[in-house]
């Protein structure tokens, strides 16, 4: 929100609500001689109580003074009716605990209570409502006071539609769940405020004990339901969460839905999937910081992190409430402006292997509802982190030459199948394939042991992979053989690429550590390389033809005409 626009509520606030109460004393005079100021000290503590014990639906306290509030409009009329209301707002303010960035709740909240109750009170007022009659079976008694519960609600619905649309740029709906929850409220509180109204003007303030005790167990018990309501909720989008995530077969897609999941189910400003594994190291693998200062694969040492060394070793979840709870931690990567906090450790075959950090800059954002679907979500996380890592691990085995961790031919069929599909379809403007074979490689293997030969082919896979880079796919095509696909590479192109990576192998040695000569130390080899290459689709119509000429080209055009040479393909009419 701009200064501007926070200047502008400051300004009304001082200006209007004096105003509102000059106005809602000259609609209802009073004289304190007259007022029984205790009676109504004790209004004042019951509504205070009832704002510390509110009902919170979404971000909106729902507001259980009102039943108070309308007692004391029916007693002593409507100026008191908004003191009392508005000390019950201050009260509420007091319990969730105001900080820099929500200070403009106090001058909103104000306003519009201060306001509502003004209309409201006019309204019944004007139709003719009167201050001490018990006679509610009257209907001129009863419906002045319905209209001012009407009034009074429809405005408050209204202003919190203001509010979020107007002043804080939220899209809202008018009607939500919230506002089902409102309505239900202030017909539960309704016939209690009457009540407590009846009952005071029969026997005195002892009303105050015989309806003020029932009301706060009714309002603990609304809140008891609620917050089973929200526990259910919250249960139901975990396992939601939990299917989100065993679909994922890959660890980079579990981090991200669940990193994603967790900073909408939960109020972060904070939080972070930290990996454990490294011994003394923590490095943080997703992070969500509104302050933009940790990143993503930052290393954090133990030593450095009492919080989170805490935590592990315990090996339990922790949740505080307000940065009270943890003075202790002097050490930590966390902002200091966070307040509460909840950490859970990810265990799979009871070890450690991650913590799950979720960090508030307001004080009471978590409780201990909120950390079991914290932990609950984490016992998916972990098995979901499992079974990609499996998968992959799979996938690799299958897909990979275990020498040399490049692709193998059964994975690059599929791949040439589909980078050709992309051709004929017009997706890609040409398809080149390399094909490699290392030259008297038998000789090598004779020479130096099989052992030399295998630290040989590991290191031209590592060389290939380094000059191809992000152009293409390297795999081994069997034995000493290799191949490369190059996708919207032109035959220049490609050319240029081959010839590089012959020059390369010719004129860089290869160390061999393991070989079977009586020499000691690392040998030295030279080895050379015959390259054939086919560009599609001017040099085949199928993949099977791009194969088989780049491996005529490889056979007849490099090694026939002495080796160590690149050999193009060129289709003839």
């Amino acid at each position: 929100m701009s200064r501007q626009k926070e200047l502008v509520i400051w300004a009304c606030f001082f200006t209007l609500v004096p105003i509102f109460l000059c106005l809602g004393y000259r609609l209802s005079p009073v004289t304190l001689n007259e007022l029984p100021l205790w009676h109504i000290f004790g209004f004042a503590v019951l509504a205070i109580i009832l704002a510390f014990i509110p009902i919170v639906v979404g971000d909106v306290h729902l507001f259980l003074t009102q039943g108070v509030s309308l007692a004391v409009l029916l007693s002593f009329g409507l100026f008191i009716e908004m003191i009392i209301t508005l000390i019950s707002v201050i009260a509420l303010l007091i319990f969730i605990r105001v900080n820099k960035e929500t200070r403009l709740r106090i001058p909103i909240n104000m306003l519009m209570f201060s306001g509502i109750s003004l209309i409201a009170g006019f309204v019944f007022l004007s139709l003719g409502g009167e201050i001490g009659n018990i006679k509610l079976w009257n209907i001129g008694v009863i419906t002045p006071i319905l209209a001012h519960e009407l009034v009074y609600f429809t405005l408050n619905q209204v202003s919190l539609y203001f509010i979020q649309v107007s002043i804080y740029k939220r899209k809202s709906k008018f009607i939500t769940s919230d506002t089902k929850w409102d309505g239900v409220t202030s017909l539960v509180v309704l016939p209690v405020g009457l009540i407590l109204y009846t009952l005071y003007e029969q026997v005195g303030p002892i009303a105050l004990l015989y309806v003020g005790l029932p009301f706060i167990i009714l309002t603990l018990i609304l809140k008891l339901y609620h917050s089973s309501q929200k526990v259910n909720g919250h249960l139901q989008q975990a396992a939601d969460v939990g299917h989100q995530l065993t679909e994922r077969l890959y660890t980079k897609g579990v981090l991200d839905i669940f990193i994603e999941k967790v900073s909408t189910l939960f109020k972060v400003d904070y939080a972070a999937i930290i990996d454990v594994n490294a011994e003394n190291t923590m490095k943080i693998l997703r992070v969500i910081d509104k302050n933009q200062i940790i990143k993503v694969n930052t290393l954090l040492k133990l030593e450095q992190e009492e919080l989170l060394a805490y935590v592990l070793n315990r090996g339990k979840s922790v949740c505080y409430r307000n940065k009270k709870e943890w003075l202790y931690v002097e050490k930590t990567h966390l902002p200091s402006t966070i307040q509460s906090l909840m950490c859970v450790p990810v265990i799979r075959n009871h070890k450690i292997e991650g913590l799950v950090l979720l960090a508030s800059s307001s004080k009471r954002t978590y409780d201990k509802s909120q950390l079991m679907i914290l932990d609950i979500l984490c016992s998916y996380f972990g098995v979901a982190m499992e079974k990609a890592r499996h998968y992959q691990e799979t996938k690799n085995k299958s897909e990979r030459c275990a020498l040399t961790k490049l692709y193998n031919y059964r994975f690059f069929e599929g791949l040439l199948e589909e980078e050709y599909n992309k051709l004929n379809s017009g997706h890609s403007t040409s398809l080149s394939l390399i094909m490699l074979d290392l030259d008297h490689f038998k000789k090598i293997n004779d020479l130096y042991g099989h052992q030399s030969g295998n630290e040989i082919l590991t290191q031209v896979a590592e060389r290939l992979t380094t000059l191809v880079g992000n152009k293409g796919t390297v795999a081994r095509y069997g034995g000493e053989e290799f191949v490369i696909l190059l996708p919207n590479i032109e035959r220049n192109q490609c050319f240029e690429l081959a010839e590089r990576i012959r020059v390369h192998i010719a004129t860089r040695s290869f160390p061999l550590k393991q070989h079977i000569r009586d020499t000691p130390g690392a040998q030295l080899v030279k080895v050379t390389a015959s390259i054939g290459f086919a560009t599609a689709p001017d040099d085949a119509e199928d993949t099977l033809d791009l194969i088989r000429h780049a491996d005529r080209a490889m056979y007849v055009g490099a090694k026939q005409a002495g080796r160590n040479k690149v050999a193009e393909y060129r289709k003839t009419s």
